[in-house]
């Protein structure tokens, strides 16, 4: 039989086949091989005689995608969700995921939750902020159904990896997204402003027909592997039309004169909290310890 890894967990993986859910086993020799199956991955299986809904996993058919982090198969975006307010979004840690997402070369669309609460009106300036990184972008709110169907669109006919901090509504907006498999959702606190975590392992939810949700473990940090300091400018797209005034080549845009990024920030063609991020997260690979 085919099917496809909805769930993993230690060491057994969870394979819709039709109307059915299959709990398998994966075979040795994958083991042997350095391969495992992902969650993601289409696999064939066969069912284990006197057993109901058993099976062993006999091969992993080829992946268009794999990621590494996290570690599912046959993506084809990353939809990354952060509140407008309770909690404040932590840019620096959305610029991370961005630039691992754009590591691993998976489109993202970045998506404000908690619309409703914005009083402020701060959600437009925040996907201007984003667009002009080249991500796509929208505001929704999960308790009232904003843009809801605007966001089915994004998702339609494709597989996406949901990921975000907890405490931003991603399981609430996931449950508005979907019928049949409620997630567990969780509280605020009201001490710290940061959520509790509710979802434990990576998860496979079919939308609709051809359409996939990753669920995927909440985020509360995200070092950077395997990127030189040379290279985080590229991951910012929107210094790359202020780049040709720079007097020199190879600018870090930290402390050269005459760059044409500086400028761009202090003519407010550039983000300033980008760029400062952008600043931070330079030092940081600059001091890593290389060993």
């Amino acid at each position: 039989m085919r099917g496809k890894i909805i769930k993993g967990i230690a060491g057994f993986y969870y394979v819709r086949c039709g109307e059915g859910v299959y709990e398998c086993k994966a075979r040795g020799v994958f083991r042997r091989d350095g391969k495992k199956p992902l969650v993601g991955d289409d696999v064939e299986l066969n069912a284990l005689e006197g057993e109901e809904q058993k099976g062993s996993i006999v091969e992993i058919l080829p992946r268009s995608s794999e990621l590494i982090r996290p570690a599912v198969a046959n993506v084809d975006q990353a939809l990354v969700i952060f509140s407008i307010v309770k909690p404040q979004p932590n840019f620096n840690l959305l610029d991370r995921f961005l630039i691992m997402m754009r590591q691993q070369n998976i489109p993202c669309v970045v998506c404000f939750n908690k619309k409703d609460l914005d009083e402020a009106g701060k959600a437009a300036a925040y996907e201007d902020m984003y667009r002009r990184a080249g991500c796509g972008t929208l505001s929704v709110s999960a308790e009232s159904g904003y843009r809801l169907e605007e966001l089915k669109d994004l998702l339609r006919g494709k597989t996406t990896t949901v990921a975000g901090p907890s405490g931003v509504g991603k399981s609430s907006l996931i449950n508005r997204l979907q019928e049949g498999v409620v997630m567990e959702t969780g509280g605020i606190s009201r001490k710290i402003e940061r959520g509790r975590h509710t979802t434990r392992h990576s998860e496979l939810i079919e939308v609709e027909r051809n359409t996939y949700i990753l669920d995927t473990p909440g985020f509360s940090s995200l070092g950077l592997f395997g990127l030189e300091k040379e290279e985080l400018a590229g991951f910012y797209q929107e210094f790359s039309e202020f780049e040709e005034y720079c007097r020199f080549g190879g600018c870090s845009h930290i402390g050269e004169p005459a760059c044409g990024v500086r400028d761009g920030v202090e003519a407010g063609r550039i983000n300033r909290e980008r760029y400062e991020n952008y600043c931070l997260l330079y030092r940081e690979l600059k001091e890593r310890r290389k060993y």
